[in-house]
């Protein structure tokens, strides 16, 4: 499994993690999923968590509107990110609890440390496998 994204897509969302710390900030990807999915499109999405320091949530409402849009653009959903402000870069017990949408990338970075790092992981419905993260043009 490989998670191909562009290195302005991956610069964008360490900045927007950055920015929205200490808070995590929440976002979806869009482009062509499979075994080797590409992000084509990042959309940010408000974080709707009652405790956005440790979670993160979409409104349904604000969830829909992206879907319809990456809808009309003609990608799938290939996945989703957001951030650990202070967390590990692996899952959380709350993120494996929360996912649903099985084959699909869940990106996280962490800014815990001097560099913020990202990973991504492909959801299998009932857990986590981490997957490749390769940088394309």
């Amino acid at each position: 499994m490989v998670l191909e994204l562009s290195e302005p897509h991956r610069d964008a969302i360490v900045e927007h993690a950055r920015g929205g710390a200490p808070e995590e900030v929440v976002g979806v990807l869009a482009g062509t999923n499979g075994e080797t999915s590409r992000v084509e499109r990042r959309y940010r999405a408000v974080n709707a968590a009652e405790t956005p320091e440790t979670r993160y949530e979409i409104a349904p409402e604000a969830e829909l509107a992206i879907l319809e849009r990456i809808d009309d653009a003609g990608f799938d959903v290939v996945g989703f990110y957001h951030s650990h402000p202070r967390g590990p870069l692996e899952p959380s017990a709350t993120d494996t609890r929360l996912a649903a949408w099985p084959g699909r990338s869940y990106v996280i970075v962490s800014l815990a440390g001097e560099d913020a790092g990202i990973g991504s992981w492909r959801w299998r419905g009932e857990r986590f496998e981490r997957e490749s993260v390769s940088v394309v043009e």
